[in-house]
């Protein structure tokens, strides 16, 4: 696949780092609730396409606290695997995970960009993998330090991409009726304005 590409929910698997709470406490680079907001829609729109999710999570008993409650609520059926590296691709049953997925493509979102999130990816890439990353679903200490993870990520050749263009990506058309009610429920639920949108020409469609 090439940075080019359109990607399908065939290909792709989706991979949440250390969304955890302790985490979110140090994330300055954007408002918590709304990086909070997308991890959950990320996790749905995986769930709503049938995407492989694997998740990870670092120091639940010291510091970073469990998964987030919404994302349990929305994987119940997803384990998260507790790693001591700092560095996801470092730690076996953790890449192990990854790789039993099968996909070649990484979408990469979670907590805090400039080393749980970029070194997993960097790492990935290096291994030929293609990574997209969730720049909105991912959170670092300040502006200028997240911003300077996802640069490094690009350079390196990860793609930089949103919750919303995941959606609207593997969607594409909106006559696709298996996953319409799904997709469309999630951006009216995180989609600020464009989910207002939708609401309101259904209730006009259909007064």
């Amino acid at each position: 696949m090439t940075a080019t590409s359109l990607l399908t929910p065939q290909e792709c698997a989706v991979l949440i780092v250390d969304a955890q709470a302790g985490l979110a406490f140090a994330t300055g680079s954007a408002d918590r609730q709304t990086v909070r907001g997308n991890l959950i829609a990320l996790a749905q729109t995986a769930k709503a396409f049938d995407v492989p999710v694997v998740v990870s999570t670092s120091a639940t008993k010291v510091y970073s606290g469990p998964l987030m409650p919404p994302l349990r609520v929305v994987l119940p059926d997803v384990v998260p695997i507790e790693r001591r590296n700092m560095n996801l691709w470092e730690d076996e049953a953790a890449r192990a995970a990854v790789v039993a997925t099968g996909r070649r493509t990484l979408i990469v979102a979670g907590l805090l960009t400039e080393a749980c999130v970029s070194f997993p990816v960097l790492s990935a890439l290096a291994e030929g993998y293609a990574v997209r990353v969730v720049t909105d679903a991912c959170g670092g200490l300040t502006p200028a330090s997240h911003e300077a993870a996802i640069q490094r990520m690009v350079q390196a050749g990860a793609v930089p991409t949103s919750w919303l263009q995941l959606l609207l990506e593997l969607q594409r058309d909106w006559t696709r009726h298996d996953t319409y009610e799904a997709a469309r429920g999630i951006v009216v639920d995180h989609g600020g304005g464009y989910g207002i949108g939708l609401d309101y020409a259904r209730d006009m469609i259909h007064p």
